[in-house]
C-alpha cells in the first residue's frame, strides 16, 4: 500500500472575501486603511536601505469610478510578487521562522490586499523594486473569481512606473460609492490623518473647499493633503496657544470642549497621547477612546484603555508596542495592554488628586460634573477616599454638605444606608435637629463603611433606631400612665408582627406614625426564623451567630390629631383596626414590601373602619343600622342598639 500523497488546500476567494467582510473587518470601508497601510510599510522598508527616499502616498480617483493608489515604497521584483501575492496569508512583514510580526511594520498578516476585493472586482498592482533597480517591472492582476495573472513589463509600460508600487481598483457594481472622491478623502483623513508620510488625494479644483463628486469629467484637479506632519499634542507649542489648539482638536474629534487635558506617556509600551476631561457626566458604558498604532487609526471607539473608574476621560493615543487583533480594529488583551492600562490609570489618578487638592474653579466644575466617578475611585483608593470626604457633596437632613462639614458640625457622621430609609426618617430628623447623611446612592455606603474603618475617631456609623428614638419627645409622665392600658393592648396586637408600640410627640405633626428598624435587627430576626425552620444540625450551627435583636418599633405621634383621637377611643374592634392601619401605613412609608399577612391585616382593618364609618353616617342621617349587625357601632352583641353608644334614650 502506497503512502498518502500531500495535497494543498483549494481556496475559494469569494468565500474568503465574504469571511473578511462579514466576520473579520467591520465593513468595506477598511479597504482604504489596508491600502494606506501597505504603502506606509513599503516606504518604511525602502527607508531602511535609503533613509533619504521620498515618503509619499497618492490616491487618485479616475474616470470610470476606479481608484489608483501610488506609493514611493520599496517595490517588488517578479520573484517577490510571485511569492507574496500568490499565497493568501503570506507576508514579508513577519519573521517566518519565529511567526511574529516585525515591529517596524503596520501590517503583519498578509491579507490586507484581499480586503480590496470587498469593493473591487479587479485589482492591478504594478511595481518597480528599489532594492533591485535592474529587475523588470512586474504587473500582477487579481480577480474576484480567485484567478490572477503575473507578467513582466517592458517598453513604455515599464517606463511609466517609478520606484514603488501602484494599485488600481476597478469597482464592483454595488460598491462604486466607496471609490468616489468624497468618500476617499473622508476615509483617508480618518484612517491616515496622523500618518508621518505625505498622503494626498486628487480632487476636482472646484472641490478645494470640500470634495465635489458632481464635477464634470476632465475638470482640472488638485492634490488635497490628508495627513498631518506632527501629532496634535506634539506640535511644539506651549501655554495658552497649545491649550486652545488641543481644545479645538478635542471638539473636532469628540464633539465637546474639555474641562482640561493631561498628557499621557508610557515609554515601555510606546504609548503617547492626551486625555480630555469631559465637561459633563457620562455613563461608564460610553468610555471609549481613539487609538492609533504607529499613527494609523486602529479605532474610534476602543474600550479598556483606561480603568473602569476613569470614565470621565476620553483619550487619543498613539502606540507602537500594543498588539492589534487580525482585523486591526481592537487591541489584544495581553500583559502589555494590562500594564499600559495601569500606567495610564496612574497618570489620570495623579491628575485627579492634584485637582482635588487645589482650590481652583476647575476643582469645583470637575466635582460637579464627575462626582460619581470620584465615588467609584474612592471605593478602592484611600487617598481619593480622604479627599472626597472633603469635597464631595452629600444630601443630608440639614442641606447639602461634605462629610467633613458634617463631622465638624456634629462630631460624628450618621448615615442612612438606603434611600428609602433616608426618606422615611428625613422629615422627623430634619424637624428634630438630627443630621443624617443619605448614603443610599451608588458607592456611598461603601465609601462610608471604608471611612468608618479607616478613621474610627470620626464616628461614622449607620443610623440606628436609638438615634431616632432619643430625639423624639417624651409624653408627660401623667399622660404615659393614662395611656398605659392602650399601649398594653396595642402591643398584644403587634406582637405577632414582631413589633412593639411607643408613644411620642414629634414634628412634623402631619406624620401620624413612624416605623423604626435597623439592619442588624432585621438580620437577627431572619436568622431566628431560619433556625426555627431548619433541621437540628443547621439550626445548631446558626444559633452560634444569634444575638438578642431589638424589635421593630411602631412610634405613634400623639401630636397628630388622628393619633390623639385613637389613643383616647374606647377599646374595641374599631380602635384595634386603627392601630393595625397605622402599622400598615408606616410600613408602606418605610418603603418595605407588604408581606401576605400585612396585606390581610390591611384588608381586615379597612373593612372594620369602613363599616364603622358607614354605620356612623347612617346614625347621623337618622337611619337605624340593620338588626343583628354585631359590627355596627351602637349595638350590643345581638345587634340591638345600645342607648349608651348611640346617644338615644335608655
Amino acid at each position: 500500500m502506497n503512502g498518502p500523497d500531500a495535497t494543498n488546500f483549494q481556496v475559494d476567494l469569494r468565500g474568503v472575501v465574504d469571511l473578511l467582510a462579514r466576520h473579520l473587518y467591520s465593513g468595506p470601508r477598511v479597504y482604504l486603511r489596508e491600502l494606506l497601510q501597505n504603502g506606509v510599510d513599503a516606504i518604511t522598508a525602502r527607508r531602511a536601505v535609503d533613509p533619504a527616499a521620498p515618503a509619499r502616498v497618492r490616491l487618485r480617483p479616475f474616470d470610470g469610478g476606479g481608484l489608483e493608489v501610488t506609493d514611493t515604497g520599496v517595490g517588488l521584483t517578479p520573484d517577490e510578487a510571485r511569492e507574496l501575492l500568490a499565497t493568501i496569508g503570506r507576508s514579508s512583514k513577519r519573521d517566518l521562522d519565529l511567526g511574529v510580526g516585525r515591529d517596524e511594520f503596520l501590517g503583519q498578516f498578509g491579507i490586507g490586499l484581499l480586503s480590496a476585493f470587498m469593493v473591487a472586482e479587479r485589482i492591478e498592482l504594478v511595481s518597480r523594486s528599489a532594492v533591485h533597480p535592474d529587475a523588470p517591472v512586474v504587473r500582477w492582476c487579481g480577480y474576484d473569481d480567485g484567478s490572477y495573472t503575473l507578467e513582466e513589463l517592458t517598453g513604455a509600460d515599464a517606463a511609466r512606473q517609478d520606484v514603488g508600487s501602484t494599485v488600481r481598483l476597478l469597482p464592483r457594481r454595488d460598491a462604486e460609492h466607496w471609490l468616489e472622491p468624497t468618500t476617499v478623502v473622508a476615509l483617508a483623513e480618518e484612517f491616515g490623518g496622523l500618518l508621518p508620510v505625505d498622503v494626498a488625494v486628487q480632487v476636482p479644483l472646484v472641490a478645494v473647499g470640500g470634495p465635489d463628486d458632481g464635477a464634470p469629467e476632465g475638470a482640472e484637479r488638485v492634490w488635497r493633503r490628508t495627513s498631518a506632519p506632527a501629532l496634535p499634542w506634539r506640535t511644539g507649542r506651549t501655554g495658552e496657544q497649545r491649550d486652545a489648539e488641543l481644545a479645538d482638536y478635542c471638539e473636532r474629534t469628540f464633539g465637546f470642549r474639555p474641562l482640561a487635558h493631561l498628557d499621557l506617556d508610557v515609554p515601555v509600551a510606546g504609548v503617547d497621547g492626551v486625555a480630555f476631561i469631559l465637561p459633563s457626566s457620562a455613563p461608564a458604558s460610553a468610555a471609549v477612546h481613539r487609538v492609533y498604532l504607529k499613527r494609523m487609526l486602529l479605532g474610534t471607539r476602543v474600550p479598556t484603555v483606561l480603568p473602569d473608574w476613569a470614565f470621565f476621560a476620553r483619550c487619543v493615543l498613539d502606540a507602537s508596542a500594543l498588539r492589534p487583533t487580525a482585523s486591526r480594529e481592537a487591541l489584544y488583551e495581553d500583559e502589555v495592554l494590562l500594564a499600559t492600562r495601569d500606567a495610564l490609570g496612574a497618570a489620570v489618578r495623579t491628575w485627579t488628586i492634584e485637582t482635588l487638592r487645589s482650590s481652583s474653579g476647575l476643582r469645583r466644575r470637575f466635582v460637579e460634573a464627575h462626582h460619581l466617578a470620584l465615588r467609584a475611585l474612592a471605593t478602592s483608593d484611600d487617598d481619593v477616599l480622604d479627599l472626597t470626604a472633603q469635597v464631595l457633596p452629600y444630601e443630608t437632613t440639614d442641606g447639602t454638605h461634605t462629610l467633613e462639614e458634617v463631622r465638624q458640625a456634629t462630631g460624628s457622621i450618621v448615615y442612612a444606608a438606603t434611600v428609602e430609609e433616608y426618606r422615611r426618617i428625613a422629615p422627623v430628623a430634619r424637624a428634630e435637629g438630627l443630621v443624617v447623611v443619605n448614603g443610599g446612592y451608588a458607592y456611598d455606603s461603601d465609601i462610608l463603611e471604608r471611612l468608618a474603618a479607616r478613621h474610627p475617631s470620626w464616628g461614622v456609623r449607620p443610623l440606628s433606631t436609638s438615634d431616632v428614638a432619643q430625639v423624639l419627645g417624651l409624653l408627660p409622665p401623667v399622660r404615659e400612665i393614662e395611656l398605659a392600658g392602650f399601649v398594653t393592648a396595642a402591643n398584644a396586637l403587634l406582637e405577632p408582627l414582631e413589633c412593639e408600640l411607643q408613644l411620642r410627640e414629634f414634628e412634623p405633626t402631619s406624620l401620624p406614625a413612624l416605623l423604626l428598624q435597623d439592619r442588624e435587627g432585621d438580620h437577627q430576626r431572619n436568622l431566628a426564623r431560619t433556625v426555627a425552620e431548619g433541621d437540628d444540625l443547621w439550626g445548631e450551627l446558626l444559633t452560634g451567630f444569634a444575638r438578642d435583636a431589638q424589635p421593630r418599633r411602631l412610634v405613634l405621634n400623639c401630636a397628630n390629631p388622628v393619633v390623639a383621637d385613637l389613643v383616647d377611643a374606647p377599646a374595641g374592634d374599631v380602635r384595634d383596626a386603627g392601630v393595625r392601619s397605622l402599622y400598615v401605613s408606616a410600613t408602606l412609608l418605610a418603603g418595605e414590601p407588604l408581606r401576605a399577612r400585612d396585606a390581610e391585616l390591611m384588608t381586615s382593618a379597612l373593612a372594620v373602619l369602613l363599616r364603622a364609618g358607614v354605620a356612623q353616617a347612617s346614625v347621623a342621617d337618622g337611619a337605624v343600622p340593620p338588626a343583628g349587625d354585631p359590627h355596627a357601632p351602637g349595638t350590643d352583641a345581638s345587634g340591638v342598639p345600645d342607648p349608651d353608644e348611640t346617644g338615644g334614650p335608655r
